[in-house]
């Protein structure tokens, strides 16, 4: 086998990737077992022997065990943002930031069904509701960075973090309703839904504008 040159431009470590890829197997057989046998009924020690490791190795990826899904969340939350970066506007406002996000094709992956089990989920579960809300709160860092890049303003700017809340609230909004909806055969798809929360997030943000200016 030729070992890989460490370094390596544009690819993580190979370390680090078997590390995501053991992440993620114990989120996929957390999110099972929450799924089949309850969130209470599951225990640590039944996360780890689905997922073949130790308990001592599952703690030194995860605090508990409602944070093994984690990895879950953040990538329902990563396949949202990645819509927002690849059909962003450049004209500096937060309208022109969301207007004419779709994502509906990017949005079909099994992330997608994962984070409606868990959005379900956490209704009822304190523990993955504070997951999720974290998980939200790590993301409002990106949409500042998101809004600084296209306005030529600073992460730390009132305004950029003021706007990066409005859309993070937004988003998390979006996909809870969504995930309630979605077993309805005319339900909106979960890019219908992020792109018409969007929508209403730049129109009320253009409509406070007016009021302050006038």
């Amino acid at each position: 086998m030729v070992a890989e040159a460490p370094g390596r431009a544009g690819r993580p470590p190979l370390t680090e990737r078997r590390r995501e890829m053991t992440r993620g197997e114990i989120a996929e057989e957390a999110l099972r077992l929450f799924v089949t046998q309850g969130v209470a009924a599951t225990t640590a020690e039944d996360i780890a022997v689905a997922a073949g490791i130790s308990t001592r190795t599952l703690w030194r990826y995860f605090r508990s065990k409602e944070e093994c899904v984690r990895p879950l969340l953040a990538a329902g939350i990563e396949l949202a943002t990645e819509c927002l970066r690849a059909h962003r506007r450049k004209d500096g406002s937060l309208a022109d930031v969301t207007v004419g996000v779709d994502g509906s094709d990017a949005l079909s992956a099994r992330p997608v069904e994962a984070l409606r089990d868990l959005v379900r989920l956490s209704r009822d579960e304190p523990g993955l509701r504070a997951v999720w809300l974290d998980a939200h709160f790590d993301a409002e860092a990106g949409f500042a960075r998101l809004i600084a890049e296209d306005t030529g303003r600073s992460e730390q700017d009132l305004a950029v973090r003021v706007e990066a809340g409005m859309l993070n609230a937004a988003l998390r909004i979006a996909v809870e309703d969504w995930a309630l909806r979605a077993d309805r055969p005319s339900g909106p798809s979960l890019g219908a839904t992020l792109t018409h929360a969007l929508h209403m997030v730049a129109e009320s943000s253009a409509a406070s504008a007016r009021t302050w200016l006038s």
